[in-house]
């Protein structure tokens, strides 16, 4: 028998993460979170993840600078961060962006 189950998360209704994300829809093996109006600044620090990622940006731009390459991230752009991949990613502009992670981010304190 194959799972009917749907789920359904709100953007407006989302719990929010430390560093600004909001928490989208999450499965046993992928998760969402929105980056929303993410506002330029200095950096974010250096890190590397337990997890993959994907993304889409929405509108605005940001470089992403993973294991000594930058790419520009624009509106229509979308990236992967290997797992334990170290990068840093500096906002130009303000930035909106939808990533799915691979486990699920927000599990086990993957995010922290």
């Amino acid at each position: 028998m194959t799972d009917k189950s749907v789920i359904k998360v709100s953007s407006q209704s989302s719990p929010k993460g430390k560093m600004g994300q909001k928490y989208l829809a999450s499965g046993i093996k992928v998760s969402m979170r929105l980056w929303e109006e993410e506002q330029p600044g200095e950096p974010k620090p250096q890190t590397s993840r337990d997890y993959e990622t994907v993304g889409y940006v929405i509108q605005g731009k940001a470089e992403l600078h993973l294991e000594g390459q930058m790419v520009l991230l624009e509106p229509g752009s979308s990236w992967v961060v290997p797992l334990g991949a170290s990068h840093t990613y500096k906002i130009l502009e303000p930035f909106t962006a939808v990533e799915a992670t691979c486990p699920p981010a927000e599990v086990h304190g993957r995010d922290e």
